[in-house]
């Protein structure tokens, strides 16, 4: 029988790269932005989407290894800054 928590360690050490080297990059780029005072821009609400849209396909991988949650929770408590803040800067500018 195949045990889906040992199987999922290499799709893991992808995400984590792909995290450190792509994701939070570009989400601490996004940070200064809002923080700014600036708004988004059509590509940086894509990025956003397809991060959410991400995590939420490898949500069950996540969810097999609680180890990760505390790191989990961190970005997705970045990636909510953010958009609430671009939501609200964007208020103020209309």
């Amino acid at each position: 029988m195949n045990n889906p928590a040992i199987s999922d360690t290499g799709l893991i050490e992808v995400l984590l790269e792909r995290l450190n080297k792509q994701r939070l990059p570009h989400a601490l780029q996004l940070q200064k932005k809002v923080d700014a005072g600036e708004v988004l821009n059509d590509f940086d609400m894509e990025f956003l989407a397809a991060v959410i849209d991400d995590t939420n396909a490898v949500k069950p991988i996540y969810d097999r290894h609680p180890e990760y949650q505390p790191l989990i929770s961190k970005v997705i408590e970045l990636y909510t800054y953010i958009v609430l803040k671009a939501a609200e800067n964007e208020a103020k500018h209309s």
